[in-house]
């Protein structure tokens, strides 16, 4: 079990709390707002109306012995800013703020974020990729430096094939890194390359955008 801290509890920062917490790590969520410190309260291990931005306080809510930290202030930048360098003063190894322009995760990166996360941003360039492909594709997740992961329908052509006969890693260079069977709503994480695709399916794919995008054409 990690220890996770997550500063501002917003949308993003109780959503990455609870999720932390459901996951089976130990979560100390805080903010200044007394009432996003009780909503969050009964999905934590423990949440405290605090001031991310002091040192002192983190340090004596036991963050230096934290795995690693989420940074969720809303548009607040300059409070986002301390937070992130009193977590760096604590040691805290792992600082991930979530960011909210350009100029913003620029900034943070140079304070020494491990990662910024721009969820409008993300989201909307995700969303415009599946709406340009149709409903063949249901997720699309973009890893970064050109590398995706997808999750779409079985193209009628390929149903009754197995991925062995498929060979896509040659054809498309790209790799089916999960199936899953819509019907049972069962994955197989490794998934048995003589196996016949079925109608019901769909492949978990990664690879380029490029070539993703070719593997996503077909009917």
């Amino acid at each position: 079990m990690n220890r996770y801290v997550v500063i501002g509890l917003g949308v993003f920062g109780s959503s990455a709390a609870q999720t932390l917490f459901d996951q089976g790590h130990e979560v100390v969520a805080l903010d200044l707002n007394t009432e996003k410190v009780d909503r969050v309260a009964p999905l934590v291990t423990r949440a405290v109306v605090a001031d991310g931005r002091d040192r002192d306080v983190l340090d004596r809510l036991g963050v230096r012995e934290a795995d690693a930290a989420v940074v969720s202030t809303g548009d607040d930048i300059s409070a986002s800013a301390l937070a992130a360098m009193a977590l760096r003063d604590l040691d805290v190894r792992e600082v991930y703020v979530k960011v909210i322009s350009t100029d913003h995760a620029r900034i943070m990166t140079r304070i020494g974020a491990t990662r910024t996360v721009f969820p409008e941003r993300e989201s909307a360039a995700n969303l415009a990729y599946q709406m340009t492909h149709g409903d063949s594709l249901f997720n699309y997740v973009r890893l970064g430096a050109g590398l995706s992961i997808q999750e779409m329908a079985v193209p009628r052509e390929w149903e009754g094939q197995t991925l062995r006969d498929l060979a896509l890693t040659r054809r498309f260079r790209v790799s089916v890194v999960a199936v899953h069977d819509v019907l049972s709503d069962t994955t197989s994480a490794v998934p048995d390359p003589d196996a016949p695709l079925l109608d019901t399916h769909t492949l978990v794919v990664t690879g380029s955008e490029e070539n993703l995008a070719r593997v996503t054409e077909i009917r």
